[in-house]
């Protein structure tokens, strides 16, 4: 079992959260000039590396606020969270 740690909440059990994907994806600015090709790599494609890697997590079962997390994929170890723009604390 994982201890995430929420920077709203502090550290919680895995089993509360929710991932999100690769972190720092900027949207299309303007999505209906994509190509259907385009798109599907917007929406589908995101890198997966061996290592440290920036996703996005959600605290679905405590404060409901989503934050960016540097996790190594390797040993599964949560380097660092901070919480994302816009997300009171």
């Amino acid at each position: 079992m994982m201890l995430i740690p929420c920077p709203h909440c502090g550290p919680r059990n895995e089993t509360e959260f929710r991932y999100g994907g690769q972190a720092h994806v900027a949207y299309p600015r303007d999505p209906y000039a994509l190509t259907d090709e385009q798109w599907g790599r917007y929406l589908f494609y995101r890198e997966n590396p061996k290592g440290q890697f920036a996703e996005r997590w959600v605290h679905t079962a405590g404060c409901r606020k989503w934050f960016n997390a540097l996790r190594d994929t390797v040993t599964y170890e949560f380097l660092s969270t901070e919480a994302t723009p816009g997300a009171a604390s």
